[in-house]
């Protein structure tokens, strides 16, 4: 009897749902999440990488399958992680039926907290029953987000220590950069896709780090716009950047020896860059942690006297730590080749 009784209870504690906890998330709303969050399903590429940064077994999947060019570059266990979609930003094309079927604990999304995303958030989240929470992508908020994330998935102390390793970082450059007047710093121009022309208008997130960095973004309409626009040959000639940066190999092949960039000065100093791109852009693509690594790198090629540290160590440091990978040698090799601006 006692035996049956007790069974009875067991199943009946296995039926109630688990322990709760409310968790505030960035857009101020209040959303109440699993005590132990262990599934989590990333609704942008960015959210892909503020998860896999502080907790990558809970990660579901990428939102785009990892290419063989990136794979050596994350930790092996999460290289094979299926191709999710993404429920934001542009191109969403996640399926809830899939989400659904993931069986995520939480859905987490790192980006926006504008009106649009909070609706969407809130509707994926009434449609699925499944916790929705949006983390501020800015990259000033980057360390308080890394707290907020950090708590949220129960793992407050790595989100901790991350947001420290974060303030340092910025403090540091701060700190350098308030002896540099704003005329002696870098005049640098984005150049986006093969041809260069598509770039990111000063303060958008796309450029933000270049910002960050102490660059002076000559993309600047002065009227506030931000985003991505559609460049002409001509403005880019008539802003006369100093500093190229640049994530398109084939652009940055081309424009060495093409005649038509050939009087821009960065081009006539040599000043033409190639960020890394894997597994994640330095730069952008996605706008997310990624970019910690893309200031670093930044910061030393516009003030190299400033911050003289090896680039290399720098890489294999930071690989470690955010992305769980011990890269030997020959990979930082293939990573940076063309980083210092000397093309093979």
């Amino acid at each position: 009897m006692v035996q049956r009784v007790l069974l009875i209870l067991a199943v009946l504690l296995a039926a109630l749902p688990a322990a709760a906890r409310t968790v505030t998330d960035s857009a101020g709303r209040t959303v109440e999440v699993p005590d132990s969050v262990g599934r989590v399903f990333a609704a942008g590429p960015p959210a892909s990488v503020l998860v896999y940064v502080l907790k990558p077994e809970a990660l579901l999947g990428w939102p785009r399958a990892l290419r063989a060019e990136e794979r050596p570059y994350v930790a092996e266990p999460y290289r094979d992680l299926p191709e999710t979609g993404r429920l934001t930003g542009r191109g969403g094309d996640a399926n809830l039926e899939l989400v659904l079927a993931l069986k995520p604990d939480v859905i987490v999304d790192f980006g926006s907290v504008r009106d649009t995303y909070v609706s969407l958030a809130d509707r994926v989240q009434a449609q699925t029953g499944i916790p929705y929470l949006l983390f501020d992508g800015r990259f000033e908020s980057t360390a308080a987000s890394l707290r907020a994330a950090g708590a949220a998935l129960g793992v407050a102390d790595r989100g901790e220590a991350l947001a420290r390793d974060v303030e340092a970082s910025f403090a540091g450059l701060d700190a350098a950069l308030a002896e540099i007047p704003e005329a002696q710093r870098p005049r640098v121009y984005l150049a986006r896709g093969p041809d260069g022309l598509e770039t990111g208008l000063k303060g958008s997130i796309n450029t933000e780090i270049i910002e960050r960095a102490g660059g002076r973004n000559v993309a600047d309409p002065g009227d506030g716009r931000r985003g991505l626009v559609q460049a002409s040959l001509e403005q880019v000639i008539v802003a006369d950047p100093d500093t190229i940066v640049t994530w398109d190999r084939n652009f940055y092949r081309a424009v060495r020896t093409d005649p038509l960039w050939a009087g821009i000065a960065a081009v006539k100093r040599g000043r033409v860059y190639l960020s890394p791109t894997a597994p994640f852009g330095w730069i952008d693509r996605p706008p997310s942690l990624n970019r910690l690594m893309g200031l670093k790198w930044l910061a030393g090629l516009f003030y190299p006297e400033r911050f003289p540290s090896d680039l290399r160590t720098q890489v294999r440091t930071f690989y470690s730590t955010y992305y769980h990978v011990n890269l030997d040698g020959p990979a930082i090799d293939r990573l940076i080749e063309w980083a210092d601006g000397r093309a093979p």
